[in-house]
């Protein structure tokens, strides 16, 4: 009889624990496709090799997406998977291949577009014009005038930084977007920037485009051991070297 009694105490435990089982909430995993939603597109053209930048309410538009889209295929189409929610997109196409950086003169962009995305299927057409004019040039963009800037990048350990770029301002805030861009430094953490005239110019390094320096990237400004930048003054026509600049990362 006791023994018979724990044999069905037993089997009536076991179909318990399978019945909760079954009645459980599906995993993370189980219920991520719930709340994705996809926008598919098509850049009118049609245009291939662009990408749809997605940005949250409240980001730097020019600074790193939320989420980014696979290039577009030969006919311009293009999708990205998305939580539900309200976003604010741009197609970017850049001519040096480049998924990143500044939109120059001959570069594809289209108008910012307010993304509503509720589940399913989200469709958009766009179109992403070629730009043409920009105050702020690259450095190999520049006319080879002889009013030069140029020295390196370097660490915290004067070791040369590769990988970044110096970015020109007139303005001792830097707040404004660069007027100049020099290209990025190799293994020698070297730059060289032909600027079209003389002037008054403050100076920045950094390895990212767009918006404040964050977490993680590495920043730096010319400066000679002051709080403010340093301004660094050219005539027309002169050459100024070893302008060094330290960068280290953002914290």
């Amino acid at each position: 009889m006791i023994g018979k009694r724990y044999l069905r105490i037993f089997i009536g435990a076991f179909l318990l624990c399978f019945i909760v089982s079954c009645n459980q909430a599906p995993s993370d995993s189980e219920t991520a496709g719930e709340w994705l939603a996809v926008v598919e597109g098509r850049v009118t053209a049609p245009l291939a090799d662009a990408y749809l930048y997605v940005y949250q309410e409240g980001m730097d538009l020019y600074g790193p997406a939320f989420a980014v889209s696979a290039a577009s295929d030969s006919d311009g189409r293009f999708s990205l998977s998305l939580p539900e929610g309200d976003y604010i997109g741009v197609v970017r196409k850049r001519a040096n291949g480049e998924s990143s950086g500044p939109v120059v003169t001959g570069d594809h962009r289209s108008e910012f577009l307010t993304l509503t995305v509720r589940g399913g299927v989200t469709q958009v057409a766009v179109e992403a014009p070629l730009k043409v004019g920009d105050d702020k040039q690259l450095a190999a963009e520049q006319d080879l005038t002889q009013t030069i800037l140029s020295g390196r990048i370097l660490d915290s350990e004067g070791r040369p930084v590769e990988g970044t770029r110096v970015h020109v301002y007139d303005h001792v805030q830097m707040s404004e977007r660069p007027k100049f861009v020099s290209e990025k430094t190799g293994p020698d953490g070297r730059y060289l920037i032909h600027l079209p005239e003389g002037g008054t110019y403050y100076l920045a390094a950094r390895d990212k485009f767009g918006g404040p320096p964050k977490i993680g990237d590495l920043y730096g400004r010319y400066d000679q051991g002051t709080i403010e930048p340093s301004a660094v003054v050219l005539r027309e026509g002169e050459q100024r070297q070893n302008v060094d600049i330290y960068v280290t990362r953002v914290w």
